[in-house]
């Protein structure tokens, strides 16, 4: 009964810990910029451990009003068209997912870009169900204490963008030599379309895939009403 008694209290202390701390740290970041996340430090260790690549991490933290309207408006079209509506999951987004998986189709994910935000923030890159569980607790404690506008400021300045790159001025100092205030539709559009794998994809080098994904983000920006983040 002691040893029953002592894990009980364990459990229960290290609950309140995590709590306290998880809770404490979505108040922080809800004001103060993210200065590195754990995809971050992955990366630098695998690069580290790769003798054939550069430790590289480009990121530099801009707020929402120095970076340009189409870089919002290009991910809410590109990632999550129901950001401003939903309250951090889109299920029938999940829905149809779920189906496909059972059908055996390979489809996008259903994960919102607060959900994104979440796991680049707070989170590690795996598909355990312990992640998924953390990722949905951190998605109500984000939507509940932050803004739409800094979800979206966060998710612009943390997201990996290329190889070492992070964050939406890093990608355009790196792929077009101006700042994220100075964007294109355009060029926030093709930003946009390598987010799905920017590991393997270029802004700067788009083919002929990225291109027409550029072209139905560029559609997309047009027929969603304005996001009204950025300058």
């Amino acid at each position: 009964m002691k040893i029953v008694s002592w894990i009980w209290r364990l459990v229960w202390k290290t609950s309140l810990w995590f709590l306290g701390l998880s809770i404490g740290l979505v108040i922080v970041y809800r004001f103060v910029p993210v200065p590195i996340t754990p995809l971050m430090v992955i990366r630098v260790l695998e690069q580290a451990f790769d003798a054939e690549k550069d430790v590289r991490l480009e990121k530099d933290w801009v707020s929402i009003e120095e970076i340009s309207k189409n870089a919002p408006q290009a991910v809410v079209a590109a990632e999550d068209q129901k950001f401003l509506d939903h309250q951090g999951f889109d299920f029938e987004a999940m829905e149809k997912a779920w189906e496909n998986n059972k059908k055996g189709k390979r489809v996008k994910g259903a994960s919102t870009i607060t959900q994104q935000t979440v796991k680049n923030v707070f989170l590690w890159p795996s598909r355990s169900y312990v992640r998924k569980v953390l990722e949905a607790y951190f998605t109500v404690l984000v939507e509940l204490i932050w803004s739409k506008e800094r979800i979206l400021e966060v998710y612009l300045n943390v997201i990996e963008m290329g190889d070492g790159i992070y964050g939406i001025e890093a990608a355009a100092q790196v792929y077009f030599k101006k700042s994220a205030e100075k964007l294109t539709r355009g060029q926030a559009a093709l930003i946009a379309a390598v987010l799905p794998n920017p590991r393997r994809w270029s802004p700067a080098k788009p083919t002929g895939y990225i291109q027409g994904r550029q072209t139905w983000i560029l559609r997309q920006m047009n027929n969603l009403a304005p996001v009204g983040f950025g300058i």
